[in-house]
């Protein structure tokens, strides 16, 4: 047996990949899986930002470069972040990653000492439990509750709050429910913050797709942009899943501290994709906001879907691209549920759990699949539950 170190023992996973690989092999059976598993957009990255990385290689963008991020890119997410958020930042502000995942490794790794309480959502992203852990810090669970449509219980929220608490970590649109916060709810929570000296790293990977509000960042909170971490990417916005290509935006102290971690760890990002991101923020946003639209179409065909299914219940979400159906009304566990549906339906989900204990009673699917797709997923799921109810 590898004699592994002990805190590896404390370092969670991705369960998505792990439903992957299963779909993958019943696959090379020659079943027909619907993916409804898997946070990707099911679009080409678009054609302008592709042309930029073949322009880039061209021209020799193929050789080391800062590695908090090319100057040009750093500039370019400064002024997306000021314009959308409604905030002044500069480039020394912005530290560029392979992937947005890698901002919460580092900030966390930087930030939380053994022993420091970290508030963070669940069910949530199962990395940011799994990171907390790993450093040893104490993670609280912040509950995210189908009550609420899975926005945040205030008084729940200050309950939760210590003298040990070094970080909260908020998602909206939230990863698996779309669900999202409201100003009001954002200013009750910076008001938290600040009595608590703590830091926030806002996640906010998920912020272009959006279908009811407007969009609004904790950081444009009067003296919240001095303890706040926006991570944010280009996966999801841009259909670049495969790029790896993230960013963070933060105090220049802890920036430079964020940018050593990426120094010891990664060095920087390949120079070409940094050049195909600048495109990505300064040219045309059709593609995007085509995206978006189509995910709105299919947001509300698997909503209306999953609730005619007898023992399902589906919150319409207001972001992302996730539904979180309560499926208590079957009788059986998430975990139970995401095996029946995998190997009866032949459709991938995730499992409530996957994202934490708060997520049983509930499954995830992603409708960043095509319509006709979902719908064959719909009436493999309707089937499969008559069979057992």
């Amino acid at each position: 047996m590898m004699n592994v170190a002990e805190r590896m023992s404390r370092l969670g996973t991705e369960t998505a990949f792990e439903v992957l690989a299963k779909a993958k092999a019943l696959e090379a059976q020659g079943k027909h899986i619907v993916h409804l598993e898997i946070g990707e957009p099911d679009f080409d990255t678009p054609t302008n930002i592709r042309e930029a990385a073949k322009k880039a290689l061209d021209e020799g963008w193929t050789h080391y470069g800062p590695s908090n991020g090319l100057p040009d890119l750093r500039k370019a997410i400064s002024e997306e972040i000021n314009k959308s958020r409604g905030i002044i930042t500069n480039p020394d502000m912005v530290v560029v990653t392979p992937g947005a995942k890698p901002i919460m490794f580092y900030s966390i790794l930087v930030l939380v000492n053994e022993g420091d309480e970290v508030i963070y959502p669940n069910p949530g992203f199962p990395i940011y439990e799994s990171m907390i852990n790993f450093v040893g810090g104490t993670p609280v669970a912040l509950p995210i509750r189908e009550e609420k449509e899975f926005s945040i219980d205030l008084n729940e929220l200050k309950g939760l709050f210590s003298n040990k608490t070094k970080l909260i970590i908020l998602n909206y649109p939230h990863n698996p429910t779309g669900g999202s916060l409201s100003k009001a709810d954002l200013i009750e929570i910076a008001i938290l913050a600040k009595k608590y000296n703590c830091w926030v790293l806002a996640d906010e990977v998920y912020t272009r797709i959006i279908y009811e509000g407007k969009f609004e960042s904790i950081s444009a909170i009067d003296g919240m942009m001095e303890r706040t971490i926006i991570l944010d990417g280009f996966s999801k916005t841009y259909a670049m899943t495969g790029w790896r290509m993230g960013y963070g935006v933060m105090p220049i102290d802890l920036a430079k501290a964020v940018t050593k971690m990426q120094v010891n760890c990664a060095s920087c990002v390949s120079s070409f994709s940094q050049r195909a991101c600048i495109e990505a923020l300064i040219g045309p946003q059709d593609a995007s906001v085509k995206m978006v639209a189509e995910f709105k179409k299919r947001r509300d065909f698997i909503v209306d879907g999953l609730n005619d299914i007898p023992g399902f219940k589906c919150v319409k979400p207001k972001g992302a691209f996730y539904v979180f159906p309560n499926i208590k009304g079957i009788g059986k566990t998430s975990s139970e549920m995401e095996t029946l549906l995998l190997y009866e339906a032949n459709v991938a989900t995730l499992s409530g759990t996957a994202f934490g204990k708060y997520g049983e009673g509930y499954i995830r699917l992603s409708y960043a699949n095509s319509i006709e797709n979902i719908d064959k997923a719909l009436k493999r799921i309707k089937e499969t539950v008559k069979k057992i109810l």
